[in-house]
């Protein structure tokens, strides 16, 4: 796995109430916001905003109150990559909380939780680009 991060999410209570506070308050500006989820473009990487429950439910993980809310995400260039880092996180000492799979915005993704549980997400998302430093750009 690249020693870099992608995309930190938020997992918000209303995501409306969150794009009014970075967006009007803090003047971000949205780089891609597909129903349900806001990325904001940051020097290399990115910045989301996704309903708690719903980023909860994608990386499988239980509604109980035991999560934090934040995920890591370390995108990739492809699905064998999305798989290859699974398999060495695996093999590490992570629990897969859910396989790499297509998903529903057009990309494949899956999760793993660290040793102390945090969540990282590997993804390939075709629209967005991975830089030789990897660096990420949002489309």
């Amino acid at each position: 796995m690249d020693q870099r991060i992608s995309l930190v999410t938020l997992g918000v209570a209303d995501l409306d109430r969150s794009r009014t506070f970075y967006e009007g308050g803090l003047g971000w500006q949205p780089a891609d916001a597909p129903e349900g989820v806001v990325f904001y473009q940051l020097p290399g990487m990115a910045f989301g905003l996704f309903g708690r429950d719903d980023l909860a439910e994608d990386a499988r993980l239980p509604i109980d109150g035991t999560f934090s809310g934040i995920t890591l995400a370390c995108n990739q260039r492809s699905e064998a990559e999305v798989d290859r880092v699974l398999e060495q996180a695996e093999a590490a000492g992570a629990r897969i909380l859910k396989p790499a799979e297509r998903v529903f915005w057009g990309g494949y993704s899956g999760y793993f939780a660290d040793p102390d549980g945090h969540v990282w997400e590997v993804a390939y998302n075709p629209g967005w680009t991975i830089a030789e430093d990897g660096s990420l750009t949002v489309a």
